[in-house]
């Protein structure tokens, strides 16, 4: 290479000067910087592709895929309602007995003394008045018949005893069920908003409808306690379980003016669509 054109070379130039450039080296180190530069701008590009997929992904499956349908929003209770006490049979009327006859003692006839005499022997025209018999009785003159005794008629009607209400029970029917402040509305837009409609995929689940039902008590103050989920897979019971038991205090349920303990029942659905 000349001298005045060392100033001005490539490294490469001066490290290849009189060698063959055409064998593969001198182009592989040439281009290093430049296919470098590809590299990482390719790998950087795919990075952001692969990131940008995922989120779309995503955010198409949360709103296509999962859905949650809150039911029995007014808390109809299907428990079998409480069995009200029948009213006791009226007493029956009170026997009466029959009029009594007039009898008159007969003593059988025995000769004795006059001094020895203790009873008597009843004239002849009251004994053909009266009944004969064993003992005397006063009574009504027989006439061979008897009458039968006349029943007294009364309403018919013998009212209960009234049993006096336990309001330390725990009610399925009362006369204003327990509610949600806001009312049942609000208890909707609650489940649906704090509810993971996501649970029943992230645990495995396959399309379809996973329903939730729940019974849960809410005591004279509305709080709310002793939660039961009677079923739901995949998740599912957990999820609503844990909802309900973090949500504010309810209005309690009111039976004769008094607050009383009521125990309410939600059903609670999980869709799965198919993608």
């Amino acid at each position: 290479m000349e001298v005045n054109k060392i100033l001005s070379a490539d490294v490469l130039d001066i490290l290849f000067d009189g060698r063959n450039k055409d064998y593969g080296a001198y182009d592989l180190r040439k281009t290093y910087n430049s296919r470098i530069t590809k590299a990482l701008m390719g790998t950087v590009i795919i990075c952001l592709s692969v990131y940008l997929i995922s989120i779309l992904a995503t955010r198409f499956k949360k709103e296509k895929k999962n859905e949650i349908i809150v039911q029995d929003v007014s808390l109809a209770d299907l428990k079998k309602q409480e069995k009200k006490p029948e009213p006791l049979p009226p007493p029956p009327p009170p026997k009466q007995e029959p009029p009594k006859v007039e009898i008159t003692k007969f003593t059988p006839p025995k000769i004795v003394k006059d001094e020895e005499v203790k009873e008597p022997p009843p004239e002849q025209v009251k004994m053909e008045e009266t009944k004969i018999g064993t003992i005397n009785q006063e009574g009504a003159k027989d006439e061979g018949l008897v009458a039968s005794p006349v029943e007294s008629k009364g309403t018919g009607v013998v009212e209960a005893p009234r049993q006096e209400e336990d309001y330390d029970k725990v009610f399925t029917s009362v006369q204003i069920e327990a509610e949600f402040p806001g009312g049942p509305s609000a208890w909707k837009r609650y489940l649906e908003r704090n509810l993971n409609q996501n649970v029943p995929s992230e645990n495995g689940a396959p399309p379809g409808k996973y329903t939730v039902i729940l019974n849960f008590q809410v005591d004279k103050n509305g709080n709310i306690s002793d939660i039961q989920a009677d079923s739901g897979p995949y998740g599912t019971k957990e999820e609503a379980i844990k909802v309900i038991k973090k949500g504010p205090s309810w209005k309690p349920a009111v039976q004769n003016g008094h607050n009383v303990a009521y125990r309410a029942k939600q059903a609670i659905t999980f869709v799965v669509a198919e993608e």
